[in-house]
């Protein structure tokens, strides 16, 4: 039977960020019939793709392939 890669069996690592309870609750309100599960999935999605878009500018100004970028967002994102 092959192993699991010690990576695969690693869970993922949490903390807590406090925001104002307005904040949170005009969240909360915000993602109502989207498919957000919850704030934490809402400002964790927020947050990558905020550090996506600041890599991209980044890598624009550094002239890398386009897809060196796309692979580098899609990393950043989670999907690979």
């Amino acid at each position: 039977m092959p192993r699991r890669s010690r990576e695969s069996t690693t869970q993922r690592k949490y903390t807590t960020v406090s925001i104002p309870v307005s904040l949170y609750e005009k969240v909360r309100e915000f993602i109502k019939g989207t498919g957000f599960k919850s704030v934490s999935d809402f400002v964790t999605w927020l947050l990558r793709e905020f550090f996506v878009a600041i890599e991209e500018e980044r890598e624009e100004k550094s002239s890398l392939p386009a897809k060196d970028r796309i692979i580098r967002a899609l990393k950043a994102l989670g999907y690979l």
